[in-house]
């Protein structure tokens, strides 16, 4: 039984648990396939992915596994192009992307929609009222920022209603500690990437052993603790790891260990 701290709203209106998925490794392969399936039976029902991720094979593959989707969000990204990977936030460049989201995910709507990255090339307002026109179409429920620091989330939040905002956050790489504060106090969904990434410190391995659990488990619920709109997506194709991590938001850290990990690890 999954309890209410272990759930985050979205939104106000799309009510996750607090472990997510990350699919950038997705491919269009039968363990791929069993990942998705298996995140899904052990009640892992947030997946992120992108349209840039595996060039495509990710949204795709999500589409052709999990739908029709049954009390599952699917957010996905858009403003990145595969397979370099640059930046291109244009209208035109946003409108292709969302129309092929919507067909590789079987979805009529897309329930968070991120800027993958704000365009140094193209004021984000005019990105973020393309987008706002496609929520009134209803090609997109909520959108989401990703990268960001406060001062551009602010000026995004005079056009749109940021739902999440998903940035680079972990035990070792805190450079975004005031998004987190800031997204903690206006009730915006946060969604970390690259949440396992963390130094090898003997204070995680004491600690771990001290719950029973793994450094990275121990990782994943110092980010729950770090606030309530944290929103986990380690990505994995291992089912072990993938219930490690479903098991992760079920852990307890004391306020006194939170600290000695976060100064361990920092």
């Amino acid at each position: 039984m999954i309890s209410d701290n272990e759930k985050i709203v979205i939104g106000e209106d799309l009510t996750v648990n607090r472990i997510g998925l990350g699919t950038n490794r997705i491919q269009n392969d039968d363990r791929s396939k069993a990942a998705l399936t298996n995140a899904v039976r052990l009640g892992i029902n947030f997946i992120d992915t992108a349209s840039a991720y595996t060039s495509g094979f990710s949204e795709e593959v999500i589409g052709e596994t999990l739908s029709p989707y049954n009390n599952i969000v699917v957010a996905t990204k858009g403003g990145m192009v595969a397979p370099d990977f640059h930046v291109d936030a244009r209208p035109e460049t946003l409108a292709h992307q969302i129309e092929n989201s919507l067909q590789k995910l079987h979805l009529q709507t897309i329930p968070l929609y991120f800027l993958h990255r704000v365009d140094p090339n193209v004021p984000m307002k005019e990105s973020l009222l393309f987008l706002k026109q496609m929520q009134k179409e209803g090609k997109i429920k909520h959108i989401g920022l990703s990268q960001v620091i406060i001062e551009q989330i602010e000026e995004a939040r005079k056009y749109i209603a940021v739902a999440a905002v998903e940035n680079e956050y972990n035990l070792s790489q805190r450079m975004y500690e005031d998004v987190v504060d800031y997204t903690q106090s206006e009730k915006i969904a946060f969604v970390p990437f690259f949440p396992l990434h963390f130094d090898d410190t003997n204070t995680i391995h004491e600690l771990a052993a001290k719950y029973n659990v793994t450094p990275s488990q121990l990782a994943l619920a110092w980010l729950l603790k770090r606030s309530l709109m944290m929103l986990p997506i380690p990505g994995s194709l291992s089912i072990n790891h993938l219930e490690e991590n479903a098991f992760a938001a079920k852990i307890v850290l004391s306020d006194e260990d939170f600290v000695k990990l976060s100064d361990s690890a920092y």
